[in-house]
């Protein structure tokens, strides 16, 4: 048999192959079912900001169903839709300052899917929902990809992740996991009955993951802070040392 075959190190596809892949045939129907998911998930989160972190599709087309009042698409491909271009492991926003975040195959495609995975964590609300979109290396396609011959119009510098393993990193950094559902092109022609075994062949998964904030309680009385507040540099006595003074 031969080797499995991983490009030495995971890298964002170029424009060219990026558009390769959105008009081909399997391209088209892989980010059908992925917008299906999505707009399935998104109306149970709300908030000011739901950020897409990755290239995939046109546009913010993925995010079509989110409940934000913003939406923001942060791509790693130029040209392609994006808000703005940024690297494969960083996210140039302020901590806490999402509420809701997508990973549109941005793992597979990061130098180093942990320091991304970290930046998310640094970046969402206490109680911010993420959603991630993976391909399935143990499903046919993802063999395919691995052994070869793969699939032309897909990018050869994808590096597939696992779902389990990608909820066990998920669980380190005190996220929750919600849901995790397994689907692909293939999957509508299942019957019932061989949903549960065949589903762990399918080709795409999508994870649903809430942040896990354990609540701060004061034991004993509290006790308040005493801050005179500074105006221009100068420190404002409170008003009523003022008035005992007079």
């Amino acid at each position: 048999m031969a080797p499995l075959r991983h490009p030495r190190k995971a890298a964002p596809p170029d424009r060219y192959t990026h558009m390769l892949w959105t008009r081909s045939p399997r391209g088209r129907r892989t980010l059908a079912l992925e917008e299906a998911e999505l707009r399935r998930v998104l109306p149970e989160f709300f908030g000011r900001y739901c950020v897409q972190v990755g290239s995939w599709g046109q546009g913010g087309e993925l995010m079509a169903g989110a409940a934000t009042l913003h939406r923001l698409v942060l791509g790693t491909v130029r040209d392609s839709g994006n808000h703005a271009q940024i690297e494969t492991d960083r996210v140039p926003l302020l901590s806490k300052s999402v509420d809701t975040m997508i990973l549109a195959h941005a793992l597979e495609f990061a130098h180093s899917p942990h320091h991304l995975l970290r930046e998310v964590d640094r970046v969402l609300t206490d109680r911010g929902a993420l959603m991630i979109l993976g391909f399935n290396p143990w499903s046919l396609w993802g063999l395919r990809n691995r052994l070869g011959p793969r699939y032309r119009a897909f990018p050869d510098s994808a590096r597939f992740i696992a779902a389990g393993r990608l909820c066990d990193w998920l669980e380190l950094l005190d996220f929750e996991v919600t849901e995790l559902r397994r689907f692909g092109p293939g999957s509508s022609w299942w019957r019932p009955r061989a949903v549960n075994w065949l589903s762990t062949l399918a080709d795409n998964y999508v994870v649903v993951a809430r942040k896990r904030v354990l609540p701060m309680t004061m034991i004993g009385k509290p006790v308040r802070a005493k801050v005179a507040p500074i105006l221009g540099g100068i420190a404002v006595p409170d008003a009523r040392s003022s008035a005992h003074d007079a």
